[in-house]
């Protein structure tokens, strides 16, 4: 008796599972044509900052909330073809 119901039990089981995969692969799928949507009809409003002001990352302000004087690193990378520029002035 056990031998007959098992072999049912587990096809019960995928059948159910691959349902749930549908489902979530929809819901996936929906989403992501939903957030393009969003995305295009962002894309025309506004190319600027939604406030239109200057975005300074958090990194370049110091504990007063100006921004640092301080040296930063940069990292450059191997095939970058654009020459680092200096917002120093060049002593020679």
């Amino acid at each position: 008796m056990l031998s007959n119901f098992l072999p049912f039990l587990y096809g019960i089981s995928v059948f159910v599972l691959l349902i749930l995969a549908a489902k979530i692969m929809l819901n996936g799928f929906v989403s992501s044509q939903a957030s393009l949507k969003t995305q295009n009809s962002f894309s025309k409003k506004k190319k600027d900052d939604r406030t239109g002001l200057v975005t300074v990352h958090p990194e370049l302000l110091n504990k007063d909330g100006c921004i640092t004087d301080e040296d930063l690193l940069t990292v450059r990378f191997a095939k970058d073809s654009d020459h680092p520029q200096s917002s120093e002035n060049p002593s020679e």
